[in-house]
């Protein structure tokens, strides 16, 4: 095998790309398997959202493609190595790491990981057709976008985020409908209570979605009480999923400490994980926020971290 590189970062989303360009810049030769399929397209979740209004410096909005773009093309100008290929395997056991694809082997003395969250969906039917057409697993991403203004939406789920989703969408829409296919609530029983108190959300138990209605935009959704098995179109203007995220951690279950639900753990104030030398940053690390813009701050934390750490070792650039 060929000389450890200094620092290998896995994914390509805002985190992965602000981690590149403070690497970069601190001069030690990133490269960054930015993924092929693994996980959604290179570019993470931002390529498949249309109107970005609420990342800072874009006065206009900007498209989620066209800032992804910026952003590789900046990781790029200042000589991120960056290889399209998914990560099928690494190896935290011994140093240096070990970094494989199916075209490759890499070794690295730090790993950054980035490899960000995959929003939960229900597979409707025409849930391919009218993805970001009415339809979005961000409430707070999108929710303030004027084709939601003023219309009467829904939100699928039944926990704390569903509940917070739907009480943030009150700002804009006429009506709220929750959707939860149980007779109660998940969520807490302040946040049960904060929905219950909001005249603007109606919730909707025992029910189930079976499909999404429109053509060139969400006009309706099909749903059907599971108990009394009636089935009806309640027309809308909108769908939020808040059935939750499933973190890209495959690749690290048995050599990193992740949570239950399958987040990296990271150290209090830092981004370091449970193995010296990796760090976390992005929505692999992060189920609060998941905001593109908290997810750039912390790949610049990452990154800091990192040139830090390889500092310590005596490995600086």
């Amino acid at each position: 095998m060929a000389q450890a590189e200094s620092v290998v970062i896995i994914g390509s989303g805002p985190a992965g790309h602000t981690a590149a360009l403070y690497t970069a810049r601190a001069a030690l030769k990133p490269v960054m398997f930015e993924g092929y399929s693994a996980g959604g397209t290179p570019g993470g979740q931002l390529m498949t959202t249309t109107e970005v209004e609420n990342y800072p410096g874009f006065a206009e909005g900007i498209q989620g493609p066209e800032l992804m773009m910026a952003m590789r093309k900046q990781s790029l100008r200042f000589a991120t190595r960056i290889v399209t290929e998914d990560v099928t395997k690494v190896d935290l056991s011994k140093r240096p790491f070990t970094v494989a694809s199916f075209e490759q082997q890499l070794a690295t003395r730090a790993l950054i990981i980035a490899t960000g969250a995959t929003a939960k969906r229900l597979n409707l039917p025409g849930e391919q057709k009218l993805w970001n057409k009415g339809m979005s697993a961000c409430a707070v991403c999108d929710g303030a976008l004027p084709v939601f203004r003023n219309k009467e939406l829904v939100v699928i789920g039944g926990g704390d985020s569903a509940v917070e989703e739907s009480t943030f969408l009150t700002k804009y829409a006429s009506k709220v409908y929750l959707i939860h296919r149980r007779e109660q609530l998940r969520a807490s029983k302040v946040m049960q209570q904060r929905a219950l108190d909001n005249k603007k959300i109606e919730i909707m138990w025992d029910t189930v979605v079976e499909d999404v209605l429109g053509e060139e935009l969400v006009r309706a959704v099909r749903i059907r009480n599971v108990k009394t098995k009636a089935s009806r179109e309640l027309p809308c203007g909108g769908v939020f999923y808040a059935i939750g995220f499933t973190p890209n951690t495959a690749l690290f279950k048995g050599q990193l400490k992740l949570d239950e639900y399958g987040y990296v753990v990271t150290n209090p104030g830092s981004t370091a994980t449970s193995v010296a030398g990796v760090f976390a940053c992005g929505d692999v690390q992060d189920k609060r926020y998941r905001q593109a813009v908290t997810a750039a701050g912390s790949g610049c934390m990452a990154a800091m971290d990192c040139e830090r750490w390889l500092a310590e070792q005596g490995h600086s650039a």
